[in-house]
């Protein structure tokens, strides 16, 4: 469905990434997990996830997007958004998209994000607290360094709030005072858990992230492919 969206605000949140405020002018249904793409052109329409629960009020959407100088593809919405912004001219979306919601289950959750990947896995987490799931929740972010988990602290006091949720950042370069794990999210995954098969797996992140998780969790940490689920697993 396409939809005209107003942009709210655009912000930093990291070096080159962006926390973009959306509001559409109908009412969007869609479920935790799912993404949506930015209209460029007749042909031309880009995914994000939306990184907010359907719960929350007004039907606004936002957005994280990573706009390294070298990452054009991204780098072109993110303009495109700011000059919406400063002539309050519309944007279109076509939303929603993507089959790796958030099921109904009993099962414990594991949220899995690589860099602006945590958008995908915020939406679901905010979903579960909006809805008071009690059961287990684990999410872990891996990124290059502790600049770009720039949700830690809100993740930090959301699970000092919540028993049944687990946060635990993961950085590939260590600083001076990071107190957190060191290395791949992957690794720390395998080192943290006996076994996955009691799990559903949540993860968003690159392409090869994706495969080599469902490769490493399946065969040596018995998880069912079946409840693993990434919008990656649809192209891979």
């Amino acid at each position: 469905m396409i939809v005209k969206c107003k942009v709210k605000s655009i912000a930093p949140l990291a070096s080159n990434t962006y926390k973009i405020l959306l509001q559409p002018e109908e009412k969007i249904e869609f479920k935790a997990g799912q993404y949506l793409m930015v209209v460029m052109g007749l042909k031309d329409k880009r995914p994000f996830s939306i990184a907010n629960s359907p719960t929350r009020e007004n039907g606004e959407l936002e957005l994280h997007i990573g706009a390294a100088e070298q990452n054009a593809y991204a780098g072109e919405v993110v303009e495109l958004i700011r000059d919406s912004l400063t002539t309050d001219k519309a944007i279109e979306i076509d939303v929603p998209h993507g089959d790796a919601w958030v099921k109904d289950s009993e099962r414990p959750l594991l949220l899995i994000a690589g860099g602006t990947g945590f958008s995908y896995v915020r939406s679901i987490l905010d979903d579960c607290v909006a809805n008071k799931v009690n059961k287990p929740v684990y999410l872990y972010w891996g990124a290059k360094d502790a600049t770009q988990l720039y949700a830690k602290e809100e993740l930090v006091a959301l699970a000092e709030q919540n028993e049944h949720v687990h946060f635990v950042p993961v950085v590939e370069q260590q600083e001076e005072n990071w107190q957190g794990k060191v290395g791949n999210v992957l690794q720390a995954i395998n080192e943290d858990f006996a076994s996955l098969s009691e799990y559903d797996i949540y993860l968003a992140g690159r392409f090869e992230m994706a495969g080599a998780a469902r490769e490493q969790f399946v065969a040596n940490k018995q998880a069912l492919a079946e409840r693993m689920f990434a919008d990656a697993y649809a192209f891979i």
